[in-house]
């Protein structure tokens, strides 16, 4: 039988941490772990289930790129509360207002956010003197009529863990290194050199160990849409930041859902990308199942900075995998439509998620339907195990990477990052490596259904923004049943690299956003992107004005 452990926070984590880091406290961990998140599971499945250990991470095509016929539909409307860069690009096109103007309100509303209680602050380091320079260079170029594209003076945040000149990358940890960056990361680089603005860096979840959204070493932002709740994570100020309102663009960094799982909970748009579409280069990432990618007001967004972030980059090795990404493309796969594509639904996937959820995410499918879409169900048995094998895989990757921020600094991290790390030590080599050869038997699962569909539909996360209070914010907390079902659908495409979206498609009874997540077939995420768009475009999906909102572009 599963134990069950119930939230712990204040002296009982404390107390459980301690208990943690001695030998008597690996047994109960040890249960927690293959009990709780279901890791036990894995070594009675059957061999067939196993692949190799496999020798890289290229992700498993299933057939050639889609050559679906495109209805030419317009772009979704962009008439959102929030900004876009479209409507960013039409302010400043109209002279209605400048990127300079626009910079003043940013960093103004961003102090407004940090200074209420409780916080709702989602920057982290501010790069408020480069950004009025920029903004001014861009100002002369909106005024010379000579931009530099769409996202020419477009305010974006990026998440602690990846580069942004002139500021530290501290990924979470307050004894992490907390130097300048020398240069940009390649993906803050290639937007920056198409006009959009850094901000800076948003507070994440420490070493982005949990998709919650607390960090007892930060001040977090709560969720815009019932700030006794928390963002999710662990790309948590990235998320908070566009779904305020204050850019509509933002960058995570996806290991587990740390992209999907905020887009999901704060009721905005985000996608993780195929594995090797955007570099890791400058950021903090290591392992196999991390991907950067962004976070956005509308599909629009997701589309423009992919484009721009997309092609190869001599700095990341795993981005030479990567078929050409012809430019614009993804902006342009907006207009498809959805007719003739077919969606895969794994109907025992959709039993873990609660009704509210499951409900919002079958309108949208239905939406879908009648849009043009047809409906084929598929099996992929390991799916299931998904999670359990991303436990194990993400986890003894961060504690092999982290291994001398363990020796020298345990005692400084938090509470709940000594209990998860403690845990994961009690597994083997062989429970790694064994999840790495049930990886790749997903893996060639997940190949075998695409053969047959062109999208595979989940729900995004199986519950709403956990409740939180002040206390379990600032101690930290320990709740295994949350992170199971925040993760319950992301790991597989993190195991899979396939690329993989979430778009907020309706509410719960106390106004918590519903992520719909649509994963497509390797370096397709143009078929994901126009399903997306058409949601938006049928207002099945859209991202709704928050009870905490501000309104950079002042309505216009």
């Amino acid at each position: 039988m599963a134990i069950k452990t119930p939230r712990m926070s204040g002296v009982a984590v404390t107390s459980l941490a301690r208990l943690a880091r001695s030998r008597a406290g690996g047994a109960a961990l040890k249960g927690i772990l293959r009990g709780e998140l279901k890791v036990g599971l894995l070594a009675a499945l059957p061999d067939a289930l196993r692949g190799d250990v496999p020798l890289d991470t290229r992700p498993l095509q299933a057939r050639a790129p889609r050559t679906i016929d495109d209805a030419r539909l317009p772009l979704p409307s962009t008439s959102s509360w929030a900004g876009t860069s479209e409507s960013f690009a039409r302010a400043y096109a109209d002279g209605a207002t400048t990127p300079r103007e626009v910079m003043e309100r940013v960093f103004e509303a961003a102090r407004e956010l940090a200074a209420r209680t409780p916080s709702m602050g989602p920057l982290l380091d501010s790069a408020a003197a480069a950004a009025t320079i920029e903004a001014e260079a861009a100002t002369a170029r909106w005024k010379a009529k000579r931009p530099h594209g769409p996202l020419d003076g477009v305010p974006f945040a990026v998440k602690e863990q990846t580069a942004v000149r002139g500021l530290p990358r501290r990924s979470g940890a307050p004894y992490s290194d907390g130097s300048p960056q020398r240069e940009d990361a390649t993906c803050v680089a290639r937007l920056r050199d198409r006009g959009a603005i850094p901000i800076g860096t948003t507070p994440m979840t420490e070493w982005g160990m949990t998709p919650i959204g607390f960090n007892p070493h930060r001040v977090m932002p709560r969720n815009p849409h019932a700030t006794d709740c928390t963002g999710g994570g662990s790309s948590t100020g990235s998320g908070v930041a566009v779904a305020t309102g204050l850019v509509p663009l933002a960058l995570g960094v996806d290991g587990g859902g740390s992209i999907r799982i905020p887009s999901a909970l704060n009721g905005v748009f985000g996608i993780k990308p195929t594995w090797g579409r955007v570099s890791r280069h400058g950021d903090s990432s290591t392992g196999s199942v991390a991907h950067v990618g962004p976070i956005a007001s509308s599909t629009l967004d997701l589309a423009r900075s992919l484009d721009v972030m997309g092609p190869p980059d001599p700095g990341d090795a795993q981005t030479s995998f990567a078929p050409p990404l012809p430019h614009g493309s993804l902006e342009r796969a907006l207009s498809r439509g959805v007719k003739g594509l077919r969606i895969g639904i794994e109907e025992r996937e959709w039993r873990d998620a609660t009704r509210v959820v499951a409900k919002a995410c079958e309108d949208a499918v239905e939406a879908l339907e009648r849009a043009g879409a047809k409906i084929v169900h598929v099996q992929i048995p390991l799916a299931r195990f998904a999670p359990a094998i991303g436990y194990v895989t993400i986890g003894l990757e961060a504690c092999a990477a982290l291994r001398a921020e363990w020796r020298d600094h345990a005692d400084e991290m938090s509470k709940d990052l000594q209990v998860s790390f403690s845990a994961l030590q009690t597994l083997s080599a062989v429970d790694f490596l064994d999840a790495c050869r049930l990886r790749a038997g997903l893996r060639r699962q997940a190949q075998a259904a695409f053969a047959d569909v062109d999208l595979l539909a989940l729900p995004t996360t199986a519950m709403t923004a956990p409740s939180v209070t002040d206390a379990e914010m600032a101690s930290g907390f320990v709740d295994a049943s949350a992170i199971d079902a925040l993760c319950r659908f992301a790991f597989l495409a993190n195991l899979t690299g396939l690329p993989a979206g979430s778009a907020p498609v309706g509410h719960d009874p106390r106004g918590l956003p519903i992520g719909f997540q649509l994963v497509g077939d390797a370096w397709d995420e143009a078929t994901v992107l126009a399903a997306m768009a058409h949601l938006e475009r049928l207002g099945v999906a859209k991202a709704e004005r928050p009870i905490v909102a501000v309104d950079i572009l002042g309505g216009r």
